[in-house]
């Protein structure tokens, strides 16, 4: 749709790189102009002179740092995130904690920050970077299993709220992306059962895809593209499984 995306602005967060940085440019490349948040200032500025964005400071798990970024977007993706894999007899509780304000609190205090903009101008997009384990769930990471089926939840309500207004929310839900993260996984299983990395990868971590191959963050990118774009206004509150057919099995 011609002049579709002129005027938009969009909010990413944990956009300093992965499925962050690839949905940056790919709004950019859309033709919208990005504010770029991120925790570390480098990686900020780098993606957002890649993308001629503007760079954004913030350290999420800090409910305050919300109040620093811009209140006017008319796209906003909750993004950042971070994994601890431990039992529950020894997951950390301030870990739990830190998991949960940045990929919880810190979404819901920036829909709560950008939606009067929206409402006002009877338009918004919210898309809320979920993953597999919003869905179900495995052992050992009880934070981000519980902080995504929080996230999912959240995204709802802002559907149902926003719908009146011209706003939309979703959740895009990948399996394993290939990302520093995943990788470092990978790695790090790896070693602690002395197995190479190509069998942690296919056995592991890709074990219930029917697709053996982790999902590239521009797949992701170009699904929160769509889903602000002009052919899916009338989707809001669904979460959409990006995982090689993960759920399906």
């Amino acid at each position: 749709m011609s002049g579709y995306w002129d005027g938009r602005v969009a909010l990413v967060t944990g956009a300093g790189s992965g499925i962050g940085r690839a949905c940056a440019h790919a709004l950019a490349e859309a033709g919208a102009k990005v504010h770029v948040v991120d925790i570390n200032a480098d990686a900020a500025a780098r993606v957002a002179d890649e993308t001629g964005g503007w760079a954004h400071t913030a350290d999420l798990a800090d409910p305050g740092a919300v109040d620093t970024l811009p209140a006017d977007a008319d796209i906003l993706v909750n993004n950042a995130g971070f994994q601890h894999v431990a039992p529950l007899t020894e997951f950390p509780p301030d870990v739990f904690t830190r998991m949960h304000q940045v990929m919880v609190t810190a979404p819901f205090l920036l829909i709560r920050r950008v939606l009067p903009h929206m409402y006002a101008q009877g338009w918004g997009r919210i898309v809320n970077v979920s993953s597999v384990h919003g869905l179900r769930a495995s052992a050992f990471k009880s934070a981000y299993v519980s902080a995504k089926h929080a996230l999912e939840g959240l995204s709802k309500v802002a559907a149902l709220e926003g719908a009146p207004h011209g706003v939309t929310s979703n959740c895009v839900s990948p399996g394993y992306v290939d990302t520093p993260l995943v990788r470092d996984q990978i790695a790090d299983q790896a070693a602690a059962h002395g197995r190479p990395e190509d069998e942690i990868l296919g056995e592991v971590l890709l074990g219930r895809a029917a697709i053996k191959r982790l999902i590239g963050p521009a797949e992701v990118a170009d699904a929160v593209r769509w889903l602000c774009g002009p052919s899916s206004g009338h989707i809001t509150g669904i979460s959409l499984p990006l995982d090689g057919g993960w759920t399906a099995a």
